[in-house]
């Protein structure tokens, strides 16, 4: 079992050429999956099957380096957990371990009965594998879509409560893809529902009744972005534009200021703030805000660090606060208490690529380290995943910046298939101590306790 593996996106390659090629297929062939099944569509495409006629990757990463595994450059253990949870556990040869189908009573895990040695030879260890390529290279780009590549008809859609998987890589899709034939919608709600219910299930068979049937049912009539504009009581109002970013996107700027401010204006003299590194950090908020105001799009700051170590980890959280103080969060995919938005960015593998980059979108090559001089002030810029809320008046806008994973500061939850309670990130934590140690002594150039400022 090698998940992702050069291997599978071949493997998958051959089975849609099988199905394009039997007697009862007409010759096209579609692919449509949520998470796993979407990711691996994008690696796929990025092969050309010439049987392949459209795909729709509904909540699916595309970079397995900065959607998923080193999130600004920092490690994520995900995958490492997920591989323990969801993969091992239903492993051919593990026996009555791997539980029995009501329907057939037959062994999910197959008859055969291996023993551990063998288990252990029959699948690469992901979360090794990953701690072995800190930086992007090959291995992730071999699980990676090759955007250039992809030319078939793309129905993308991403969650905005999925900033941890499930988001980043169905925008990067939409604009990055080759293919002249793209769409992209965006949602809000858990990772399943709206794929497996009425919304989805209405989606997503007019889109393929156009590329597999050639039915001229409209579907290319309709905007290339379909967005559910996403409200602070969980509600949600769909609205179509034609491009991404969104074309009536009035673009503005917020200063963070020494006294803790977001301000519309620049501030006139310059300032500092200092937090730990390992820490909750700090905190800049607009004031009340004199009307209503929607944030729909992707964000991005720009900070001028120093530190008195030779790296920094940081978190931004986007944060939205009611007039009496309450924390406005969301069902995202899976956390129930995630917040408006989130970035990342290791301080170190800062450097911009001048090509990708955009003022809304930096992009990072994540390709080497670049140790910081402790006490010397370095220029940031961190992308924040797209988000989207209509913030009433009264309400105030936050951004917080972390030196940890953010930590809702009310109620936990539990799913019994991941190792950790959800406390606003879900399952996507940073917290190898090979990565981030709490005293130094990594391996490879990484924040250990200091101060940032």
């Amino acid at each position: 079992m090698d998940p992702f593996s050069p291997r599978e996106t071949r493997d998958f390659h051959d089975c849609v050429e099988w199905a394009g090629t039997r007697e009862w297929s007409n010759g096209r062939v579609g692919l449509n999956g949520i998470s796993y099944y979407a990711m691996n569509q994008w690696h796929v495409a990025s092969l050309r099957p010439p049987h392949l006629a459209a795909i729709c990757p509904w909540e699916g990463a595309a970079d397995f380096y900065r959607d998923g595994a080193y999130q600004g450059g920092i490690r994520s253990t995900f995958w490492d957990n997920w591989y323990d949870m969801q993969v091992k556990t239903v492993q051919y040869g593990i026996g009555e371990a791997g539980g029995r189908d009501p329907n057939t009573g037959q062994r999910i895990c197959g008859d055969e009965v291996l023993q551990s040695a063998e288990l252990a030879a029959n699948r690469t260890d992901l979360g090794a594998d990953i701690r072995a390529h800190a930086f992007d290279d090959a291995y992730h780009r071999d699980r990676s879509a090759h955007w250039d590549a992809i030319d078939v008809p793309v129905l993308s859609c991403g969650n905005w409560g999925g900033q941890g998987l499930h988001l980043r890589g169905n925008a990067e899709g939409f604009v990055r893809a080759a293919s002249t034939r793209k769409w992209l919608e965006l949602h809000g709600h858990a990772h399943w529902p709206l794929f497996c219910t009425d919304y989805g299930v209405d989606l997503q068979p007019r889109f393929f009744d156009r590329y597999l049937k050639d039915e001229r049912d409209g579907w290319e009539d309709r905007p290339a972005v379909q967005s559910q504009i996403r409200r602070v009581d969980g509600t949600f109002t769909e609205r179509g534009e034609d491009a991404w970013p969104l074309p009536s996107t009035r673009w503005t700027r917020l200063y963070p200021t020494a006294d803790g401010a977001l301000a519309r204006e620049a501030p006139a003299a310059g300032g500092t703030v200092r937090f730990l590194a390992s820490g909750d950090g700090v905190e800049f908020s607009t004031p009340p805000l004199p009307e209503r105001t929607e944030i729909t799009g992707p964000l991005a700051a720009k900070l001028f660090v120093s530190s008195t170590t030779t790296d920094a980890d940081l978190f931004l959280v986007v944060r939205v606060y009611s007039p009496s103080g309450e924390e406005v969060v969301f069902q995202g995919a899976p956390d129930p208490h995630t917040p408006v938005g989130q970035g990342w960015l290791r301080a170190s593998p800062r450097r911009l690529d001048p090509g990708l980059s955009t003022p809304y979108r930096p992009f990072h090559p994540h390709d080497r380290a670049e140790p910081l001089e402790p006490g010397a002030v370095y220029e940031l810029d961190i992308e924040i995943l797209p988000t989207s809320l209509v913030i009433p008046a009264g309400y105030r806008l936050g951004l917080q910046v972390r030196g940890r994973d953010y930590d809702y500061p009310g109620p936990s939850a539990r799913l019994s298939n991941l190792k950790n309670d959800l406390t606003g990130c879900g399952p996507f934590l940073h917290d190898d101590p090979a990565d981030r140690p709490p005293h130094g002594g990594r391996p490879r150039p990484g924040p250990p306790a200091g101060t940032v400022t």
